[in-house]
């Protein structure tokens, strides 16, 4: 007969609190809504990272989006200065037929109050992926460069999200 210390189920509990007090010992704790210095941001919603940052900021549940009608009534302003996708060629085989692309995504903003001081300054947020070229599988590719473009977008929105909640005063 077995001991019941060596039972698989007691391993398992044992194991799994052993896992819990290591990650409490080192300060692990699941990531929180963001604490934004102001409650109303007034934003543009003319392109698909701005659509999607309001519905990020929308999720936190501690920040509120205006339209930009309504910029005088936000205790601050989101401007948006630049976004721009580009393809870089990275390698051709000896045909000169392309093989490899760097994808960009570039987007430039700043936050401001409705007096104009700046809470953010002009900032930038750049993401890349590479990708191979088959010009046999056009269509597929394309339909990879437009995924990789939408996960750069996503990417840019939590990085921005987590930008505007390090202001710390207006």
């Amino acid at each position: 007969m077995a001991s019941r210390c060596f039972d698989p189920s007691r391993r398992l509990l044992l194991a799994g609190g052993g896992a819990a007090l290591v990650l409490a010992g080192c300060g692990f704790k699941l990531r929180e809504a963001p604490n934004f210095a102001f409650r109303t941001l007034a934003m543009p919603d003319s392109s698909a990272y701005l659509k999607q940052l309001k519905r990020a900021i929308e999720v936190t549940g501690t920040l509120t989006t205006l339209p930009m009608t309504q910029a005088n009534d936000a205790e601050a302003i989101f401007d948006m200065l630049g976004e721009s996708r580009d393809q870089v060629v990275l390698s051709t085989n000896s045909a000169g037929q392309v093989r490899e692309m760097q994808l960009f995504l570039k987007v430039r903003f700043k936050v401001r109050t409705p007096a104009g001081k700046e809470i953010i300054p002009p900032s930038e947020i750049t993401q890349f992926r590479d990708i191979t070229y088959n010009e046999t599988a056009a269509l597929a590719k394309e339909n990879e460069v437009a995924l990789l473009y939408r996960d750069m977008t996503t990417d840019v929105v939590q990085q921005t999200v987590r930008r505007l909640a390090a202001a710390k005063s207006l």
